[in-house]
């Protein structure tokens, strides 16, 4: 008997046969792919750095730039440093990697990936001498992070489900971790808009910055049923209250006196954030005149100027941070090449 059925088919035990032989062959495939991914990998990250460094053991003495190293080589993706009078010079490069770093004079706050067959995310906070203080669990990807100018409190925004603020349907957890524990996710934190108090349940917060010389006060954004607003924060009471609408990861200046953030305007599927200023004794908006979309938590470096991370036109992985002054029709430029993250640190 042929082992085919009427019309000369093969048999399911032929056809589940076969299956198996192309699924083990894409496996395979896959997998010697992967491996000469990893060793590629590892090559670029032993090679020679592309730009001057130097082995950072200490931080710096203020005034300086703390930001993620993306230049191809050795440190890539390490925390790193540039005195502020030199941004374009050699860096100091740590031996710890960060997705997104943030510091004063006396300590860093890292949130990294920690890669392996189980992925998991977490905390890092580390002393001048890059040594550990202490550690916490991330409940997601990171994105977002700041301490507060006393450095008491510091704030973490991940990724739950979604990696970026431009997909439908991300959700986000934020907490601020203080000195005697943690305030929770600050989607528990009553959100007021217009005097009354919003029960909506598809709530997101991100993108925490503190105020100077308040220690109970912080702006995030909050958003929710569809709109999106910048919230003024009271750790004591533990409310949100919206005072702008239209405010993602807010920025306020070092006197205190103004916002920076992005601000879509290319709509929910095809978002492009502008960068915007807000006066927040007036309620004056100025949209800045930077072309690019920028995706970031604008960082101030003075008065006058912001720092924000772009990715590279050129080179996937790495990404450059900018300069614009908030006067309008000011033009941005190039302030540390292959770098992400920056933090200003007086």
């Amino acid at each position: 008997m042929r082992d085919r059925a009427s019309g000369g088919a093969p048999t399911g035990k032929v056809r589940w046969g076969v299956l198996l032989v192309v699924t083990v062959l894409v496996l395979v495939a896959a997998g010697v792919y992967a491996v000469g991914a990893y060793q590629r990998f590892e090559e670029s990250r032993t090679a020679a750095s592309s730009v001057g460094t130097s082995a950072g053991g200490q931080l710096p003495g203020a005034p300086f730039v703390l930001f993620r190293n993306t230049a191809s080589g050795q440190g890539y993706g390490n925390a790193a440093t540039v005195p502020l009078s030199d941004p374009g010079g050699s860096r100091a490069v740590s031996g710890q990697e960060c997705d997104r770093v943030y510091g004063s004079p006396e300590q860093v706050v890292c949130l990294r990936t920690n890669r392996g067959l189980v992925t998991s995310f977490e905390a890092d906070v580390f002393n001048r001498n890059w040594e550990q203080q202490r550690a916490w669990p991330l409940p997601g990807i990171p994105s977002r992070t700041r301490i507060s100018p006393d450095g008491s409190n510091i704030a973490t925004t991940v990724f739950v489900t979604g990696h970026s603020y431009a997909t439908a349907g991300f959700s986000t957890a934020t907490e601020i971790s203080l000195p005697g524990g943690s305030t929770g996710n600050l989607e528990d934190f009553a959100l007021l808009v217009n005097g009354e108090r919003l029960q909506a349940t598809d709530r997101n917060i991100w993108g925490v910055t503190f105020a100077p010389d308040q220690a109970d006060v912080f702006y995030a954004t909050a958003a929710a049923s569809g709109r999106i607003w910048l919230v003024r924060g009271s750790l004591s009471a533990r409310t949100l209250t919206a005072v702008h609408d239209n405010v993602e990861c807010p920025s306020i200046s070092p006197d205190g006196t103004r916002i920076a953030y992005k601000k879509n305007d290319g709509g929910a599927l095809a978002a492009h954030w502008n960068v915007a200023v807000l006066d927040l004794a007036s309620g004056r908006e100025t949209v800045l005149a930077e072309k690019r979309s920028v995706d970031d938590q604008i960082e101030w470096l003075d008065d006058r100027s912001l720092l924000y991370g772009l990715p590279d036109e050129t080179t996937d992985g790495d990404s450059n941070i900018w300069k614009l002054e908030t006067e309008p029709g000011a033009q941005p430029s190039m302030f540390i090449a292959h770098g992400w993250s920056p933090s200003v640190v007086r």
